[in-house]
């Protein structure tokens, strides 16, 4: 079966074909929302794989289209630099940014700050602590899969995916676990313009933004004066290279590792039971070689690209593609559209389970700024397909989703489910 999440009418193909090349802008979030956005990508990696958008909601900025030329912006720190943010700003939103102090993160550092702040906290997800939390994601997975209502419709986003991720984020922040929803709203908070998701207006925005700051803050407070721990707070308060940074920039990472830890792995998992509601052929396979979840779980992660952009700033001209890149221009590399480069990836419109080397994608990023908890994501996603397998048959799809508003962060809202009633 073909893949399911490029359903477009041909009229959709045929005017982004008519449209004049230098006037093509992915960059749109409702394309997005409508997964429409698939034939942009294929014809500027046919035709412009190094391309110009002159005029967007997003201001001027260039995409990077295919698989290979992404590799080498991505892995080129010395020349596209991560200092000026990581994706692309609406112009709205930048306007809103100015008006409050601005907070770095790690992953908006170039060397040497940006190592050592991600060397602070990357022993929370090194394969030693992945091994200790293996067993606690495995009984929260079976507790959250063993509450889910049989034989009639449900939400997977909210009663799996959010819920999953948001128990391993509290974990990691050593957060209250009553309160572990509050980490999924702040991140949602921060990554929705305002009408979409949660937020209501900048200043809602503004305001829950800083509540979670403020909670935060007191954690760190709290950290600073007790003994070292392993979680993510405590690592940063006492981190030789974090301990002494000042309050916004604690406040950037918190964001990032919020977000990080949220959003990805979320969608991934709702990515996960659609793909495979797309693909029964794929679905029958997995049930009769369940040995194949670790390679379905690389595949659900191409296949979906759970973040669809990252982005550069250039620090200095450099032709590239045929192209010069000035200083100061803003450079998209398309994930989305590099997982689907057949150049490089055979048939990558469809879902194969067992495809061969399913990890070659590039949904974590490459170089220095490759996803921290990349491990962590695959550990979730693999557990929780070898609790769903021990207990449900099948999770069928009951409608269509609701898609995410967003050209950074490509997901699900809702994806209403129903789990058949054995007979």
């Amino acid at each position: 079966m073909s893949d399911g999440s490029i359903d477009l009418k041909d009229e959709a193909r045929a005017e982004v074909y008519a449209t004049p090349l230098e006037a093509l802008n992915p960059a749109q979030p409702d394309l997005f929302r409508r997964n429409a956005m698939w034939p942009i990508f294929d014809r500027l990696r046919d035709e412009a794989p190094v391309h110009y958008t002159a005029e967007s909601d997003y201001g001027p900025y260039w995409s990077v289209t295919r698989y290979n030329d992404i590799m080498a912006v991505d892995t080129n720190h010395q020349v596209f630099s991560s200092a000026g943010g990581i994706t692309l700003q609406s112009l709205e939103s930048k306007a809103e940014m100015a008006k409050r102090p601005s907070r770095p993160s790690f992953i908006s550092m170039d060397p040497p700050r940006h190592d050592e702040q991600r060397k602070t906290v990357s022993p929370a997800v090194a394969p030693a602590n992945l091994h200790q939390m293996a067993p606690v994601i495995r009984e929260r997975a079976g507790l959250i899969l063993d509450g889910l209502p049989i034989g009639e419709e449900f939400d997977w986003v909210d009663l799996v995916s959010k819920e999953l991720t948001a128990m391993t984020l509290a974990t990691l922040f050593d957060f209250p676990f009553e309160e572990r929803r509050k980490l999924t709203h702040w991140s949602d908070m921060m990554t929705n313009a305002p009408g979409f998701g949660p937020v209501k207006s900048w200043d809602h925005k503004r305001e829950e933004v800083a509540e979670c700051f403020s909670v935060f803050g007191r954690m760190w407070d709290e950290r600073q004066n007790a003994e070292p721990r392993f979680d993510l707070i405590s690592m940063m308060a006492h981190g030789d290279a974090t301990r002494d940074m000042d309050r916004q920039e604690f406040n950037g990472n918190v964001g990032l590792l919020i977000i990080g830890g949220n959003d990805t792995t979320r969608n991934t998992i709702s990515g996960s039971i659609y793909a495979l509601n797309k693909n029964p052929d794929q679905y029958a396979k997995l049930r009769a070689n369940p040995d194949l979840i670790p390679s379905m779980v690389s595949e659900t992660i191409r296949w979906q690209t759970p973040l669809a952009h990252m982005r550069r700033t250039a620090a200095q001209d450099f032709e590239f593609g045929g192209q010069t890149i000035k200083t100061g221009d803003h450079v998209a590399m398309w994930y989305v559209s590099g997982n689907r480069d057949d150049s490089v990836i055979d048939n990558p419109n469809a879902y194969l389970i067992d495809r061969p080397r399913p990890r070659m994608h590039m949904s974590f990023g490459f170089g220095i700024h490759r996803c921290v908890g990349n491990r962590l994501a695959e550990l979730q996603l693999t557990i929780i397909w070898e609790e769903i397998m021990k207990r449900f048959p099948t999770v069928e799809l009951a409608s269509e989703p609701s898609r995410t508003h967003s050209v950074f962060v490509k997901g699900y809202e809702t994806l209403p489910v129903v789990i058949p009633r054995r007979n």
